[in-house]
């Protein structure tokens, strides 16, 4: 039987989208969210317009969360916004780890770690991106990366921490790409995934975690990557740019 785990879509924006721009695509997400059903409904702009979407989004079921955030709660770190802050405006999640951090900016799972612990100390919950890269795919070391990446990733983090917690897998040959892995690769990342869970936090700990996919999702393959007993939604990117297109993914997966 398939353990009962809410689903959850969260839209990754990036480094998209001019104030106008994102009114609009935000109102129209608000305003067809009664259609959404039990699934958590993230939206991760650029944090120019989190405090904007927080107060579009207040009263509905959609929550906010950013793309980023640093591993002090304040300090003289001139261009860096601190969980502290991101927690003070509204935002409930927060996305860390994700592959474009780790390859442009040399995050390693270290790093994070100190964000992740650092954002969960004030009160956020962490999106954590897994994830690896074709040629260590195709080396063999997938699992090894996965396991590394949890393993030091989720160092010092204690079971109270780890709950409300999400990691997203995210292979980073399908991210952006159009091409996105089969749901059976998918459903044996995301099975390795809860194991390495399992080792560290336990079984309970584990069953409940959820984690979601990421990497090309598109509305024609949600359904059939979330029917996978290991995978609890979606962390979409350039498909939630567009309302249409981000609404059909959510009521894809819809429970």
């Amino acid at each position: 039987m398939r353990a009962v785990r809410r689903k959850l879509v969260a839209g990754n924006w990036k480094m998209n989208k001019l104030r106008v721009d994102a009114y609009v695509l935000v109102e129209a997400l608000t305003r067809s969210s009664k259609t959404f059903g039990k699934t958590e409904v993230v939206i991760c702009p650029p944090h120019v317009y989190l405090d904007m979407a927080v107060s579009m989004t207040r009263g509905t079921c959609v929550v906010v969360g950013a793309q980023n955030a640093f591993f002090e709660t304040s300090g003289a770190y001139t261009g860096e916004t601190s969980p502290a802050m991101l927690k003070d405006l509204g935002c409930v999640y927060v996305i860390l780890g994700h592959s474009e951090r780790r390859t442009l900016f040399g995050e390693s799972s270290r790093v994070v770690n100190k964000k992740m612990r650092r954002s969960i100390e004030c009160g956020l919950l962490p999106i954590y991106c897994v994830g690896e890269t074709l040629e260590q795919r195709r080396a063999g070391a997938a699992f090894e990366v996965l396991n590394e990446q949890v393993m030091y990733g989720l160092e010092g983090i204690d079971n109270r921490g780890l709950e409300g917690m999400v990691i997203a897998y995210e292979p980073v040959w399908a991210i952006g790409t159009g091409i996105s892995a089969t749901k059976e690769q998918a459903q044996e990342a995301h099975r390795f995934i809860r194991g390495a869970v399992e080792r560290f936090g336990g079984r309970e700990t584990a069953i409940g975690m959820r984690i979601i996919y990421g990497g090309s999702v598109t509305p024609e393959n949600a359904a059939a990557l979330v029917g996978q007993p290991d995978i609890d939604g979606a962390l979409v990117g350039g498909a939630s740019l567009k309302a249409e297109t981000f609404m059909g993914i959510v009521l894809a997966v819809k429970e």
